[in-house]
């Protein structure tokens, strides 16, 4: 598993983050990685924002730090703040945005390809699959690369097939600390 970015632990020592949700930052870092090696591998001449997005994935949940409820319990309190903690950290805005655009989705197209990766790397950890979110993904890396949409589409569905197969582990590991 690949660890979280050194400065994102140092985040939640400051905040003093609930085990669990250090572990679900790790998960979905880890996840992230892994999915942005493999569209590199199969869509070398896609460019994005490596750093932003692994940045992004291991503390768009920072915010729950603060809303702890929401660890346990359904809310978006959590995004807005996330993003001003970091802010208030000093953070510039290209990496604190993912706190609060990780789950915009469904309600925002100005959101860039790196926002929409770290919203897919939240979902897919625990192997949940939102055809709306990957066929936008699809239709991204195809204005980006040329491609045609549905080899894309295709690629991109074993990707998160392969990266699903394993969200039972991922899941039995998270549930292992407390909230």
């Amino acid at each position: 598993m690949h660890p979280l970015p050194k400065q994102v632990s140092v985040i939640c020592q400051v905040v003093n983050a609930p085990p669990r949700l250090v572990a679900h930052l790790t998960l979905v870092h880890d996840v992230a990685v892994n999915l942005i090696k493999e569209l590199h591998q199969h869509f070398p001449e896609l460019s994005v924002d490596d750093e932003g997005i692994f940045f992004g994935a291991a503390s768009h949940d920072i915010g729950k730090s603060l809303y702890r409820s929401e660890l346990v319990e359904a809310g978006n309190t959590h995004e807005l703040a996330g993003e001003r903690l970091l802010l208030k950290m000093g953070f510039d805005e290209r990496l604190a945005r993912f706190a609060r655009t990780h789950a915009a989705w469904p309600n925002d197209d100005a959101l860039s390809l790196e926002d929409l990766l770290v919203s897919l790397a939240d979902n897919c950890w625990k192997g949940k699959r939102i055809a709306k979110l990957e066929t936008l993904i699809a239709e991204r890396i195809t204005a980006a690369t040329g491609k045609e949409v549905w080899s894309v589409y295709i690629l991109l569905d074993d990707i998160l097939q392969k990266l699903a197969e394993t969200a039972d582990d991922r899941l039995e590991w998270q549930a292992q600390f407390p909230a």
